[in-house]
């Protein structure tokens, strides 16, 4: 016993004497660490801060780094937080965990700030058992595969690199849990796009990968290969986002593995550049002739996304339809806002450049009445649509179908830690890190974005019966109004009234640049 005592004693005081080596070690090394630190700020001349305050002020860089994590939690009030802020995010949360979503008290929202939209309801709601689901809507009536849905809310583009792989299949498999599609972004079909079974738009960039050559032209053989795919259903050609319009992105060639650069069409290692604009496209008709091209080549609805910068691009467009055919019209035309959201992009770009989604869709949809293609053009809006009031107001507007990305981020685990073009997301979503992705069980937050989906038509339609119609499908611009300065509403169908149709124009515009 005496002897097992002695031996524990010895251990206790090795294990001291190890831990005050240690301690001194960890000292000496901050000293040191100190030291250098001091010697290298008080002598460089790049920084004043780093200068006057040596060591010291280099703490600024870490607060401000955590500021970005930590704001949205001890800082910013529900309402106030930019992009998205607080209430927004915990909506979004709380629907794809598929909790309740009620409220008490009273609202946070301030029904008096200018644009505030605020719906009309009926003294007379619809009964519950009166509701009805949205509608059908066929794209494409003339194409030899048309596309008919009722998928109201849709996930809009995110490509494969620029989202993970985890990420790609819990959209996919959501997707198809809540009957949704999914647009592939312009970095082409991947294996995990199709995994979950899910519909899919396809999206052409201006790289055109996927469905490109080695020297960046459109393959034919390949438009038809990711046709054959039962569960592509449309083919969307990006000319423009909202985040940053006429602006391209380049791809590090870093990332070029051998399944990215299968997937895309490019050379593995080598940078991949997406031009600015569709090289090949310099006027309305050129995008006509490509609409029809891919429409005959590929069989189904084709449309464009495109940021409208003013009336005059439209008016442009619609009078190039008119001086051919209507049989040349784009199938749908997806219209994104200026407050869209990207990976990455430039702040002058993400900040100034386009029309807000407030001002673009009314235009759009109008422009397309005027003209007389209403019925033949499908509208889908897309740009920071991500709660049911949001939605609500899209439908209002003439939206046809909705699309979102960051709702989705967000029902994925997104913390708006506003890291993702530094591959160090911290829940997964936009990095490549395989040690961050493990954070991101697909099968959970597949769970996730289907209910995501549900609680956002659900919600929807609790509006619309508070308008008193059966159906999200049914809301129109009598139905909404919005805060002007003076503090009072005034009706969407009074701010934009019915346009009166025109006769078809002559195509004295049709060879301007679009």
């Amino acid at each position: 016993m005496q002897h097992l005592s002695e031996r524990f004693g010895d251990f206790l005081i090795a294990s001291l004497e190890l831990f005050a080596v240690a301690f001194i070690l960890v000292v000496g090394s901050v000293v040191l660490w100190v030291i250098v630190t001091y010697i290298l700020d008080v002598t460089q001349t790049r920084h004043a801060i780093r200068r006057n305050y040596p060591v010291i002020g280099r703490f600024r860089y870490f607060f401000e780094h955590l500021g970005e994590f930590f704001r949205q939690y001890f800082f910013a009030m529900d309402r106030e937080e930019l992009p998205f802020n607080r209430a927004e995010r915990s909506w979004v949360y709380r629907a794809a965990k598929d909790l309740d979503n009620t409220v008490a008290f009273g609202s946070t929202r301030d029904l008096r700030k200018p644009g505030t939209v605020v719906f009309v309801n009926c003294p007379f709601p619809t009964l519950g058992e009166d509701a009805v689901p949205p509608r059908p809507v066929t794209i494409g009536p003339g194409c030899r595969t048309p596309y008919t849905t009722a998928s109201l809310f849709n996930i809009s583009g995110m490509s494969y690199g620029a989202i993970s792989r985890p990420a790609v299949l819990a959209l996919s498999n959501g997707a198809k849990k809540a009957g949704c599609w999914m647009n592939t972004g312009e970095g082409g079909l991947s294996p995990y796009h199709l995994e979950g079974g899910c519909d899919i738009v396809f999206q052409i960039g201006t790289a055109k990968n996927g469905v490109r050559d080695l020297e960046g032209r459109l393959n034919d053989d390949k438009l038809r290969e990711a046709a054959a795919h039962p569960q592509v259903k449309m083919f969307e050609i990006k000319m423009s986002q909202g985040a940053k319009p006429g602006k391209g992105g380049m791809l590090p060639g870093a990332k070029v593995n051998q399944e990215i650069a299968r997937i895309r069409g490019i050379k593995v290692g080598e940078n991949a550049f997406s031009p600015n604009r569709h090289p090949d496209l310099r006027n309305n008709s050129g995008l006509l002739d490509m609409i029809r091209h891919l429409r005959e080549v590929t069989g189904k609805p084709t449309g464009f996304k495109t940021v409208i910068g003013s009336a005059t691009m439209l008016d442009q467009l619609f009078h190039e339809i008119c001086a051919r055919d209507t049989d040349c019209a784009p199938d749908f035309i997806t219209v994104d806002g200026a407050e869209g959201g990207t990976g990455a992009a430039p702040m002058p770009l993400i900040d100034a450049v386009g029309l807000p989604l407030r001002e673009s869709l009314p235009m759009l949809v109008d422009k397309l009445a005027e003209y007389g293609l209403r019925e033949r053009v499908r509208v889908i809006a897309s740009g920071k649509l991500l709660t049911p009031e949001d939605v609500a107001w899209a439908l209002c507007m003439g939206a046809d179908f909705i699309t979102n990305a960051r709702g989705f981020m967000f029902a994925l685990g997104c913390i708006q830690a506003l890291q993702c073009n530094r591959n160090t997301c911290p829940t997964g979503i936009t990095t490549h890190n395989e040690k961050l992705q493990r954070g991101l069980h697909p099968p959970e937050k597949a769970e996730r974005v289907a209910a995501y989906v549900r609680n956002m038509v659900n919600e929807v339609g609790i509006i619309a019966h508070a308008c008193g119609v059966r159906s999200p499908s049914e809301l129109n611009r009598s139905h909404a109004r919005v805060v002007q300065d003076n503090g009072l509403s005034v009706s969407l169908d009074e701010l934009h009234p019915e346009p009166a149709p025109r006769a078809c124009p002559s195509a004295d515009m049709s060879q301007r640049p679009g």
